[in-house]
């Protein structure tokens, strides 16, 4: 079957205007500015688009696939992951990971529930190891994690300047990172060591006294949450000056707080201090428990993470804070592509997986949702739910 979507206003994510796209199997064929669908095959169809937007599937790098949390006792374990949430909200690509509770939460499960996402028609990747080191991984060794197993590409996420941490030292960390970076290298994978960041006073200190006292690259680490507070943001723009990487979360329990730590906020002020668009994320934290804490380190209340909300903050920078949408698109697609080297993702062009999302340009709603040359959602119509939905 061969599929081809006219009339499209498509993102690759750079703007290229209205163009023809020819989908064949589970990749992007062609784009044009038209191509003639009936001389193609009798096996064709034909989406008209007009009215609609094309941009990249969404990859959300960083949610807890088999639920999170457990910070409020066993009763506050968060559910895990169902394939509706993410169709409906234009997410193709998923990056599994494990938090606080790294004994309930194992990657055996970890890993389980990515092929069973990935035969329900979505993308998922996993990062080995949560919040404390040493990390437990699959195999025994974060390495062969990485070499071995198709759907583990990193590590994480390991929490720093959180009174939820194992508190672990530069030596340790600088040790978890270059295993991850040479299983990378070996594997062609991106190794990439996903960092949890609290709000301890000691910010990003840890991964900077890695980087000044080692050989490994800033770009080896992915620090996310770092809209947490408005000292963080600061402190991550000046990290992302350095050629640092820094990752937005959508996700937020503290409306009040929203106002000025919403990511569409962050990341306009970011852009606005000059920091490189290619430098930012934005991921959900979607299914992670959203724990509230006193001045004590008591627990005093709980909420949930979304994937929703990675739209719903693509649509706030686009249409609230006046964005340009090729950059905004980028913190959700080719950016994360590149960063984790999702070598098929992130992109609209010849030879990439047919990931797409058509969005409606008057409302700027989800209308269609198409992963690896497939239709999940069409015409605002969800054609396919998770096996237990």
């Amino acid at each position: 079957m061969l599929t081809v979507i006219k009339n499209a206003d498509v993102f690759t994510p750079a703007p290229l205007g209205i163009k023809d796209v020819l989908i064949g199997g589970s990749k992007f064929i062609a784009l044009a500015e038209s191509i003639d669908a009936e001389s193609l095959s009798d096996f064709t169809e034909i989406m008209e688009a007009d009215g609609k937007y094309l941009v990249p599937g969404f990859i959300d790098g960083h949610v807890h696939i088999t639920g999170g949390g457990g910070e409020g006792s066993f009763k506050t374990r968060t559910p895990e992951l169902m394939l509706s949430d993410c169709i409906q909200a234009g997410i193709t690509s998923v990056v599994g990971v494990i938090g606080t509770d790294g004994t309930t939460r194992t990657m055996a499960n970890l890993i389980a529930k990515a092929k069973g996402l990935k035969e329900e028609g979505i993308s998922c990747f996993c990062q080995s190891g949560n919040y404390h080191v040493p990390i437990k991984t699959l195999t025994g060794s974060l390495e062969n994690d990485i070499m071995l197993i198709d759907e583990i590409i990193g590590a994480g996420e390991i929490a720093i300047a959180d009174h939820r941490s194992s508190q672990p030292s530069v030596e340790e960390l600088a040790r978890l990172a270059s295993e991850a970076r040479i299983g990378g290298i070996l594997s062609g994978k991106g190794g990439v060591v996903n960092i949890h960041v609290g709000d301890g006073p000691g910010q990003l200190d840890l991964i900077e006294k890695v980087i000044e006292t080692t050989d490994i690259p800033i770009s080896q680490f992915w620090p996310t949450h770092i809209n947490r507070s408005l000292p963080l943001l600061e402190r991550g723009i000046e990290y992302a000056k350095k050629g640092g990487y820094v990752d937005f979360t959508t996700s937020s329990l503290d409306d009040e707080k929203g106002s000025d730590l919403k990511c569409s906020k962050g990341l306009k002020r970011m852009l606005e201090a000059g920091v490189p668009i290619e430098q930012i994320t934005f991921t959900s934290d979607g299914q992670g428990s959203l724990p509230q804490f006193n001045k004590h380190g008591n627990f005093t209340g709980l909420g949930i993470g979304r994937v929703s909300s990675l739209f719903s903050e693509v649509k706030d920078a686009f249409m609230s804070e006046g964005l340009p949408l090729e950059q905004v698109l980028k913190t959700v697609t080719d950016n994360p592509a590149r960063i984790l080297k999702l070598a098929d993702k992130g992109t609209v062009s010849e030879g990439k997986d047919a990931d797409a999302v058509l969005i409606d340009k008057k409302t700027f709603t989800i209308d269609s949702v198409l992963a690896r040359g497939e239709w999940l959602m069409k015409d605002s119509v969800q054609r396919v739910k998770g096996t237990f939905e």
